[in-house]
Protein backbone atom coordinates (compact mmCIF):
# COMPACT_ATOMS: atom_id res chain seq x y z
CA UNK A 1 0.00 0.00 0.00
CA UNK A 2 1.03 3.49 -1.40
CA UNK A 3 -0.06 6.77 0.43
CA UNK A 4 1.23 10.51 -1.46
CA UNK A 5 0.21 13.12 0.85
CA UNK A 6 0.37 16.68 -0.83
CA UNK A 7 0.52 19.71 1.67
CA UNK A 8 0.83 23.50 0.68
CA UNK A 9 -1.84 24.45 -0.91
CA UNK A 10 -3.97 27.53 -0.05
CA UNK A 11 -5.08 31.35 -1.40
CA UNK A 12 -2.77 33.29 -2.73
CA UNK A 13 -2.79 36.92 -4.37
CA UNK A 14 -1.46 37.19 -7.84
CA UNK A 15 2.11 37.38 -7.86
CA UNK A 16 2.44 35.38 -5.23
CA UNK A 17 4.33 32.04 -4.49
CA UNK A 18 3.26 29.20 -2.89
CA UNK A 19 5.89 25.78 -2.87
CA UNK A 20 3.82 22.30 -3.22
CA UNK A 21 5.11 19.19 -1.00
CA UNK A 22 3.89 15.50 -1.74
CA UNK A 23 5.66 12.57 0.63
CA UNK A 24 4.98 9.03 -0.92
CA UNK A 25 5.59 6.23 1.93
CA UNK A 26 4.36 2.91 2.15
CA UNK A 27 5.79 -0.65 0.42
CA UNK A 28 7.83 1.44 -1.86
CA UNK A 29 10.86 -0.26 -3.51
CA UNK A 30 11.90 2.72 -6.32
CA UNK A 31 10.08 5.55 -7.56
CA UNK A 32 10.59 5.92 -11.29
CA UNK A 33 8.92 9.44 -12.37
CA UNK A 34 6.77 11.77 -10.37
CA UNK A 35 4.99 14.67 -11.72
CA UNK A 36 2.27 17.92 -11.01
CA UNK A 37 -1.20 17.45 -12.52
CA UNK A 38 -3.75 20.01 -12.25
CA UNK A 39 -7.55 20.42 -12.98
CA UNK A 40 -8.96 24.02 -12.92
CA UNK A 41 -12.50 24.29 -12.37
CA UNK A 42 -14.98 22.91 -15.14
CA UNK A 43 -11.78 21.63 -16.98
CA UNK A 44 -9.66 18.45 -17.57
CA UNK A 45 -6.45 17.41 -15.57
CA UNK A 46 -3.57 18.72 -17.34
CA UNK A 47 -0.08 17.83 -16.37
CA UNK A 48 2.29 21.10 -15.46
CA UNK A 49 5.48 19.17 -14.80
CA UNK A 50 7.05 15.81 -14.17
CA UNK A 51 10.67 14.92 -13.54
CA UNK A 52 12.23 11.97 -13.64
CA UNK A 53 14.25 9.04 -11.63
CA UNK A 54 17.42 11.23 -12.47
CA UNK A 55 16.25 14.69 -11.82
CA UNK A 56 15.16 15.75 -15.28
CA UNK A 57 12.32 18.07 -15.82
CA UNK A 58 9.82 19.19 -18.15
CA UNK A 59 7.37 21.91 -18.27
CA UNK A 60 4.22 23.20 -19.35
CA UNK A 61 4.55 25.90 -21.74
CA UNK A 62 1.73 27.52 -19.63
CA UNK A 63 4.63 27.54 -16.36
CA UNK A 64 7.72 27.47 -18.24
CA UNK A 65 9.94 30.01 -16.07
CA UNK A 66 7.24 30.47 -13.41
CA UNK A 67 6.71 27.17 -11.66
CA UNK A 68 9.96 24.71 -10.95
CA UNK A 69 10.07 20.94 -10.15
CA UNK A 70 12.63 19.30 -7.90
CA UNK A 71 12.54 15.62 -6.06
CA UNK A 72 14.29 14.75 -2.84
CA UNK A 73 15.02 11.13 -3.15
CA UNK A 74 15.92 10.40 0.52
CA UNK A 75 12.52 11.48 1.47
CA UNK A 76 10.25 10.34 -1.12
CA UNK A 77 9.36 13.49 -1.57
CA UNK A 78 8.28 16.00 -4.82
CA UNK A 79 7.94 19.82 -4.76
CA UNK A 80 6.31 22.17 -7.05
CA UNK A 81 7.49 26.01 -6.86
CA UNK A 82 5.10 27.92 -7.72
CA UNK A 83 6.16 31.60 -8.04
CA UNK A 84 3.97 34.74 -10.13
CA UNK A 85 0.88 33.41 -9.89
CA UNK A 86 -1.50 34.02 -11.89
CA UNK A 87 -5.58 33.71 -11.44
CA UNK A 88 -5.54 31.07 -14.38
CA UNK A 89 -3.36 29.10 -12.07
CA UNK A 90 -6.05 28.67 -9.79
CA UNK A 91 -7.07 24.35 -9.46
CA UNK A 92 -6.84 21.58 -7.79
CA UNK A 93 -3.26 20.37 -8.12
CA UNK A 94 -2.49 16.72 -7.98
CA UNK A 95 0.90 14.99 -7.52
CA UNK A 96 1.48 11.73 -9.43
CA UNK A 97 4.45 9.13 -8.99
CA UNK A 98 5.29 6.04 -11.06
CA UNK A 99 6.39 3.30 -8.25
CA UNK A 100 8.19 -0.39 -8.42
CA UNK A 101 6.83 -2.15 -5.39
CA UNK A 102 9.51 -5.14 -3.59
CA UNK A 103 8.57 -8.17 -6.27
CA UNK A 104 9.16 -5.77 -8.88
CA UNK A 105 4.89 -4.80 -9.06
CA UNK A 106 5.12 -1.22 -10.60
CA UNK A 107 1.79 0.77 -10.44
CA UNK A 108 0.79 4.95 -10.81
CA UNK A 109 -0.33 6.75 -7.63
CA UNK A 110 -1.92 10.02 -7.19
CA UNK A 111 -2.54 11.94 -4.74
CA UNK A 112 -5.63 13.31 -3.08
CA UNK A 113 -5.62 16.89 -4.75
CA UNK A 114 -4.52 19.91 -3.10
CA UNK A 115 -6.53 23.16 -3.90
CA UNK A 116 -4.64 26.40 -5.43
CA UNK A 117 -6.52 29.79 -5.27
CA UNK A 118 -5.06 32.85 -6.69
CA UNK A 119 -6.76 36.38 -6.61
CA UNK A 120 -6.72 38.78 -9.04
Amino acid sequence: QVQLVESGGGLVQAGGSLRLSCAASGSIFRIDAMGWYRQPPGKQRELVAPITSSGSTNYADFVKGRFTIFRDNAKNTVYLQMNSLEPEDTAVYYCNAIITHWGGAKYNYWGQGTQVTVSS
